[in-house]
Order: structure tokens, then C-alpha cells, then sequence
């Protein structure tokens, strides 16, 4: 629905003109200026169009995604709704409560189930923001504990014993048939995945819309090629906005466009640039309360 949304304003507007055509070459815009907002998945041709005229290689990395369940293959018997401290809606997450033991052995299984091999580009860096749920793992046994696994803010309705370990899993569809399991994006092998994760208690028999995997992805190296007006250095009429000039998420794409689009308006009228003004540091202060007794026996 938001895909349909945005694609109706666009051919909408009376000042866009939509062409469906595979761009390979930027010399057939000449001095013209040219936004390229192709994100993440940007074609091979244009991919290596914009390594020549850059003469810097891309910023390449991999990127996760995390299985797909289906809600009614999953045992709300066991599992129950909840927000962490009861936020937003409230019951936004659907919550796996696991066991010291439970939680251990889910590590030792993925660490132990095989994974899928790079191949030709193993050397490229993973995205720190969407780390595969082994590589969490690799950074200390209790990093997903403290991570999205992190079982504060919760109360399980079916039992008074504290979970050491939740698993969450978050609405992926308006209909809220589909649920995506949060911080368990994965380079396990497909057989594997099912194997391992449904052993996660209310999870023993659900269903995967889709499993897991791992992409590369394209971005360019923008604080070297680009300007404080987004565009590139040596070609200051070719512009890149969105997901390719290295930032994450709708909100954050969106907001780069917004930025060109006001660089590029306030250029063609001939007007001064404002820039965005960078967060100001903050001084922290830390303030401890002690007891007198805890305070004797207290030592920096």
C-alpha cells in the first residue's frame, strides 16, 4: 500500500514525467542535473558508470534480513504480546520466553549450524546496524541477552518465573498475519534455521513465510566523494540522495531527498545555502547516591 501511495503522487504530478528504462550511461544527461536515488540494489552497469566517474570503488557491505512467521503457527499458550514496558501500542511484540539453559543452547546450536560461504567477495564488511545474529554471537555468549533478546520491561501472563532470554518477534504486514523474528537476521543455511529456531519455546511448530539470509549491498563512500550540497566533487551537477549515499531506513532516506531537493531548488534560484546544524556536544554528568555504608566501602 505505501509502494502504491508514493507510485500514484508521482505519476500523479503533472511535472514528472515517469520513463520505465534501465540507466547505463550519465554522459546522455550532459550538464543537465541529475539526482541518482537508485538505493542499495543499484544495477551493475550504473554501478560501475558511477565507479568511473567517481574513480573510487563503492562502499560495499553485506546486509541480513531476519526470518518470516506466520502468527497463527505460533503457540500463544507460550508466547503472549507485550510491548517492553508496555510502549507504544503496547502489545506491538510477540514474546518467546526462554530459560538459562534454553537461552545457552540456542547459541550453541547457531554457533554450531552451518553457515552459507561468500564465496568471491568474503573480504566485505557486514553492516554494523543489522549484524547477523551469529556474528552477535561471536562478540561474547551474552551480547544477544543484552541486545534484542534482552528480557527487561517484560511480564509473562503465562508464568511467575522471570525469563532469562525473550525472543521477539515484531507485526511485518498491516493484516498481522506475518511477524518478523527482531535481531535474527542470519547467514545459517535454510534447514538449519527451521531446525534450530523452532526449537524456541512457542515456536516448536511454526510456519516461515521466509527464511533468512544475506545480500550485498552498494552504497557510495559519501564524506569523500560528495559536497555539503550532495552532490559529487569533481561533477557538482550530479547528485545522490536516499539509501545509496550510505544511511539506513525510510525516515532517513527520505530526509537525504528532502535535503537535495532544497539544495537543488535553492541553487537554481540563485539563493545562499542554509546547512543543517551538527548536534551540539553534550557534557554528562553522572550522579551516584551511596548509603555511609556502602560509601566506606566504595573505591575508585
Amino acid at each position: 500500500m505505501f509502494s502504491k501511495y508514493i507510485d500514484t503522487k508521482i505519476r500523479s504530478n503533472k511535472n514528472i514525467k515517469v520513463i520505465n528504462k534501465e540507466i547505463t550511461s550519465l554522459k546522455i544527461f550532459n550538464d543537465d542535473i541529475v539526482v541518482i536515488a537508485t538505493g542499495p540494489l543499484t544495477t551493475k552497469k550504473l554501478s560501475e558508470e558511477i565507479e568511473k566517474i567517481t574513480s573510487k570503488k563503492s562502499l560495499d557491505f553485506f546486509d541480513a534480513i531476519a526470518p518470516i512467521v506466520y502468527h497463527e503457527s505460533i503457540d500463544m499458550n507460550i508466547a503472549w504480546k507485550q510491548s517492553r514496558y508496555d510502549k507504544g501500542d503496547g502489545d506491538d511484540y510477540i514474546n518467546c520466553p526462554l530459560t538459562k539453559s534454553e537461552y545457552f543452547k540456542l547459541i550453541e546450536n547457531i554457533k554450531n549450524s552451518p553457515k552459507t560461504e561468500f564465496k568471491d567477495f568474503e573480504n566485505t564488511p557486514f553492516f554494523e546496524s543489522c549484524l547477523p545474529i551469529e556474528e552477535m554471537i561471536r562478540r561474547g555468549p551474552e551480547t544477544l541477552r543484552y541486545g534484542p533478546l534482552k528480557p527487561v520491561g517484560l511480564t509473562n501472563k503465562h508464568s511467575n518465573e522471570k525469563p532469562y532470554a525473550v525472543v521477539q518477534l515484531r507485526q511485518d504486514n498491516k493484516l498481522g498475519t506475518l511477524y518478523n523474528m527482531v535481531g535474527f537476521q542470519t547467514k545459517m543455511k535454510y534447514a538449519s534455521q527451521v531446525e534450530v529456531f523452532k526449537k524456541i519455546p512457542g515456536m516448536e511448530n511454526v510456519q516461515f513465510a521466509r527464511l533468512g539470509g544475506i545480500h550485498r549491498n552498494t552504497f557510495i563512500n559519501t564524506p569523500h566523494l560528495l559536497s555539503n550540497e550532495l552532490s559529487l566533487k569533481n561533477a557538482s551537477n550530479i547528485y545522490f540522495a536516499g539509501q545509496i549515499t550510505g544511511v539506513e531506513g525510510y525516515v532517513e532516506s527520505t530526509a537525504i531527498g528532502l535535503l537535495v531537493s532544497y539544495f537543488i531548488d535553492q541553487k537554481i534560484k540563485n539563493k545562499n545555502l542554509l546547512y543543517p546544524h551538527p548536534l551540539p556536544q553534550l557534557e554528562v554528568y553522572i550522579i551516584i547516591c551511596f548509603s555511609k555504608t556502602n560509601l566506606l566501602n566504595f573505591n575508585l
